[in-house]
């Protein structure tokens, strides 16, 4: 999810405090090294650490690994997400606690936005990082390998942009006494699956509200392409449907999507889709999920991509550099032209792959979605071009910032102008002002996915089931509505989820995985995830920007062994942002006479 830096994207990255197993010192203060240190005979150097305090875990070790290793280090601790950021943008840190979790399956996603020039969430202005991107992202998987081996090589070990601590378990816990756990899905980079969620009691789906938790209660922003972080990539996933889904192990699948079908034409830069004609936008009216009456078409999908890969499409975009690969997006009405494009690799016909498992095939492309009708054989198609060969564009596409928006609805709200923006008397479509309760409240959503967001408070946000979202089949929404509580703290979620106040807790800590198992109904699923936690180097007006012999002495201080048996191995080691995806055989080794080296040489030349 991006960055946002700890973004719940980095829901797996939270760390709680009073773990049990043993802690490490305590982060109320500043400590000194212990009697069995490894600090060096050198003058101790100082270095900030900045880390929201539900870091404490983290925070303490790292912090210990650097006294070790001759520093001095000066903790900023922020109570929240918002207090951390502007700390980070005010430039009061040498390090932060960073992390990032690569909700699209694909490696592009976890460097594009975070080191190339920029870049969304990118302090880097690199030449050499722009150009190994960028290269990768042309390749195929048998190629790019060794391309991101190079990238982590000049990223980490080279330059030392930054010190990489572990991947992440994915994890969440649920009360199987209550919940059918053959409905609840798990999955690698995608963001959790509502729909697909049953009561054990099918009664109950219509009857009573699924109760769910996350942590933040100020959400970024409703209009998908606007956010990218833990407020709100769940809820902008359930409320938008997308040209495909990504399966629960990171396949590129049309299964549950907004197309039956998709194909990548010869030369990997054109790609099409043949959409489904049975969804329709919901909206709120006095609270409650209506059917808008509008269908979800082609027209809402061009005019989607096209304001997501705009940066100027509407004021602070923050997903656009996902989408910066789109060249164009258009409705496709020759017919003829999709029997004599072939399919890359196999050299079918576009028509026959787009054909394939329909109940009546394509026989008319009409324009208007309106005269879209699958059992007349007619069809909306789209066809999406890439600037240049770029395949892993599906999985941007999958991404919740390409969440298919109503045309109509949006450029009905967003009237002021973009340059113009003022925050204090403009409302963008997808403010949360608009949703929460009080004098502001004036619901103008229109959700294209299975559930719509009908309001919130300090307190929750309240879904209902689109009602017009795929009837009758497989992927319509079981349940009818959906509330999340929101509960900043890790263990007041588990202790909600273990009383029965919640039904289901996203993003268990590792260390508190015993308690969920030994709670005989609640059931546990993990696997590993694309989330990669790692320290940021300030990049301007500290003595970290200017130095590398200083980055890597933080660096080489970096001992992920006792950060895995800290969490008794239930993390990984990791060396970037691509860890998880692409096995590049690099590895992060701690050092403590290089660190004494960089240490000498840094301090020489001050």
């Amino acid at each position: 999810m991006k960055k946002a830096l700890l973004p719940l994207l980095l829901v797996l990255i939270l760390v709680i405090s009073g773990c049990n197993v043993n802690t490490k010192s305590d982060v109320a203060g500043e400590s000194e090294p212990a009697e069995n240190t490894t600090a060096t005979d050198l003058e101790p150097v100082d270095i900030e650490l900045l880390a929201m305090s539900n870091n404490e875990s983290d925070v303490n070790i790292i912090r210990d690994q650097l006294i070790k290793n001759g520093f001095n280090v000066k903790l900023n601790l922020q109570p929240d997400y918002g207090s951390f950021k502007a700390q980070e943008d005010a430039g009061n840190y040498d390090i932060s606690l960073s992390g990032w979790t690569t909700v699209t399956g694909n490696p592009d996603y976890a460097v594009r936005s975070l080191f190339k020039t920029g870049g969304d969430y990118s302090k880097l202005a690199d030449p050499e990082v722009d150009k190994l991107i960028d290269q990768a992202a042309t390749e195929t998987p048998e190629e790019y390998t060794e391309t991101y081996k190079k990238l982590e090589d000049y990223l980490v070990f080279d330059k030392a942009y930054i010190a990489p601590l572990y991947i992440s378990l994915k994890s969440q816990g649920f009360n199987k006494d209550v919940l059918n756990p053959d409905t609840i899905r798990l999955s690698k980079s995608r963001s959790q699956v509502w729909e697909s969620i049953e009561f054990n009691d099918a009664s109950k789906n219509t009857a009573e509200p699924l109760l769910l938790t996350q942590a933040a209660s100020t959400l970024t922003s409703l209009d998908p392409i606007k956010g990218n972080d833990g407020s709100i990539n769940a809820i902008n996933t359930n409320m938008y449907v997308r040209l495909v889904n990504l399966t629960d192990d990171d396949q590129i699948t049309s299964d549950g999507s907004l197309s039956l079908n998709h194909a990548i034409a010869d030369g990997n830069s054109d790609y099409y889709f043949v959409l489904r004609d049975d969804i329709h936008f919901a909206k709120i009216t006095n609270k409650k999920a209506e059917d808008s009456g509008e269908r979800v078409g082609a027209e809402d999908v061009i005019f989607s991509l096209n304001r997501a890969k705009d940066p100027n499409s509407v004021p602070d975009h923050r997903t656009y550099s996902l989408h910066e690969h789109i060249k164009d997006a258009e409705i496709v009405t020759d017919l003829s032209s999709l029997e004599s494009i072939k399919q890359a690799g196999s050299g079918n016909p576009i028509i026959d792959v787009l054909n394939q498992g329909l109940d009546q095939g394509i026989t008319q492309l009409v324009s208007d979605k309106t005269q879209a009708d699958h059992q007349s054989g007619k069809y909306q198609v789209v066809k999406v071009t890439t600037t240049e060969p770029f395949p892993q564009v599906l999985n941007y596409l999958a991404h919740q910032s390409a969440g298919i928006v109503s045309k109509k609805q949006v450029e009905s709200i967003n009237t002021y102008d973009v340059a113009n923006f003022d925050v204090n008397k403009d409302i963008p479509y997808g403010d949360q002002n608009t949703v929460t309760e009080g004098s502001s409240y004036n619901n103008t959503l229109y959700a294209s996915g299975p559930y719509i967001l009908s309001s919130k408070n300090d307190y929750e946000a309240v879904f209902y089931k689109n009602p017009g979202y795929m009837t009758g089949t497989e992927y319509e929404p079981k349940i009818s509505e959906i509330k999340v509580k929101f509960i900043k703290d890790a263990d007041n979620a588990l202790s909600a989820l273990r009383s029965g106040e919640i039904h289901m807790y996203y993003g268990v800590p590792e260390t508190k995985y015993d308690l969920v198992k030994q709670d005989s109904k609640l059931q546990l699923q993990t696997l590993e995830s694309n989330g990669v936690s790692y320290l940021l180097f300030n990049t301007k007006g500290r003595d970290v920007a200017e130095s590398e012999d200083l980055r890597k002495a933080v660096l080489y201080s970096i001992n992920q062994d006792e950060i895995l048996s800290f969490y008794n191995n239930n993390k990984f080691k990791a060396v970037s942002t691509v860890s998880p995806i692409v096995k590049t055989g690099n590895e992060l080794v701690a050092d403590p006479a290089k660190v004494k080296d960089y240490l000498a040489k840094y301090q020489e030349s001050k």
